[in-house]
């Protein structure tokens, strides 16, 4: 009768925190008892913090060395996807597609920026409008004006079109204007759950926005 072979005895390891050798209870464990196990959390806890920390930098350093207008499509690009996020319940502000169209949804400007960069990021000045009457029909301002009034009265879109100062936006106001929208998409992104064509379109991939 052939007999079993005795258990291989268990590898050693080296302790993370003292160092000493000690025989693990799992493959996995990486220190000797609760004592080093207290001390090896308190260790990948502080580097969790240095290296948030080091990303912090970098992503402020990035910011620094951007140009003007490297910041301000940075900016375009949170505000249109905070349009999309708030309008997600509501169809196309220039035709009469639904909200549940599956097609491409952009943030159209009824005031374009080319030409009236004081309303880029005026939010009653951008709703949701479907690729088609976006790209194709340019925004189809007839009817995006009749709808406009609907939502925020004739006197809303009369200021729109009225005279108004160009602002001088530095580079902080528009680092700020970003921030400001990446916080209001998270609130709204946590709210409910949203199809992917509205949170995000292929003009957020590095190519020219159409506004």
């Amino acid at each position: 009768m052939r007999r079993s072979a005795p258990p291989k005895a268990k590898r050693k390891k080296k302790c993370k925190v003292c160092r000493e050798q000690f025989s693990p209870f799992t493959s996995t464990a990486m220190v000797c008892g609760p004592v080093c196990a207290l001390a090896w959390a308190q260790s990948k806890k502080a580097k969790t913090r240095v290296e948030k920390t080091r990303r912090a930098k970098h992503r402020a350093d990035k910011e620094r060395i951007k140009s003007r207008g490297h910041l301000l499509r940075d900016a375009q690009t949170v505000f249109n996807r905070f349009i999309r996020l708030r309008d997600a319940d509501l169809g196309c502000v220039s035709c009469d597609k639904p909200a549940t169209w599956q097609g491409q949804w952009h943030a159209s400007h009824y005031r374009s920026v080319g030409a009236h960069t004081e309303f880029r990021f005026d939010e009653t000045n951008v709703h949701k409008a479907c690729s088609i009457c976006n790209n194709v029909f340019s925004g189809a301002l007839s009817e995006y004006r009749q709808k406009l009034i609907k939502r925020i009265g004739e006197a809303g879109v009369l200021r729109l079109e009225g005279p108004a100062e160009i602002p001088k936006r530095t580079r902080e106001q528009i680092i700020e204007i970003k921030a400001t929208y990446q916080k209001k998409c998270l609130e709204l992104r946590n709210r409910s759950a949203l199809p992917a064509t509205v949170i995000t379109n292929k003009f957020e991939k590095g190519k020219r926005l159409r506004t």
